[in-house]
């Protein structure tokens, strides 16, 4: 009898629970969301039930623009981690949204040479899961 081989593992598959389900679904349909606090006033990401600025449990979800600015980023020519390394070269990244919140992503369809901190950005979503039932991952392309 021939073993049964295991699937290679993947390190870019997020795990949705009950509470991100929102922002999950909302990604599948193309929209980016994030938390805003009714108490102070603030947006924040990633999703939490609390504020992490007054600590205030009066938070909800709040559709996005989807426009960023370039903060910094790394073009990664190695990584070892499934899929990952299928993808190299690609650029982590740091954006600062249009809304506050400051976001971790990818830089999509720009050529490396072509980054500029401040450049304008805006949200795009690459499926992560296996088949049109996966999750969608926010990433990020020039604007324009």
């Amino acid at each position: 009898m021939t073993p049964r081989c295991a699937a290679a593992p993947r390190f870019d598959l997020p795990e949705p629970d009950p509470f991100t389900r929102p922002y999950w679904d909302a990604a599948a349909e193309g929209h980016l969301l994030l938390r805003r606090c009714g108490g102070c006033g603030r947006a924040h990401h990633y999703p939490r039930e609390f504020c992490p600025y007054c600590w205030s449990e009066d938070v909800g979800w709040e559709r996005a623009s989807g426009e960023a600015a370039l903060y910094t980023w790394s073009v990664v020519h190695r990584n070892d981690l499934p899929p990952f390394g299928s993808r190299v070269p690609y650029v982590a990244a740091v954006v600062d949204l249009a809304e506050g919140p400051r976001m971790m992503t990818e830089v999509v369809e720009c050529a490396h040479d072509g980054l500029r901190i401040g450049m304008g950005l805006t949200v795009t979503f690459r499926g992560a899961g296996e088949g049109e039932n996966g999750e969608h991952v926010a990433v990020f392309r020039p604007r324009g």
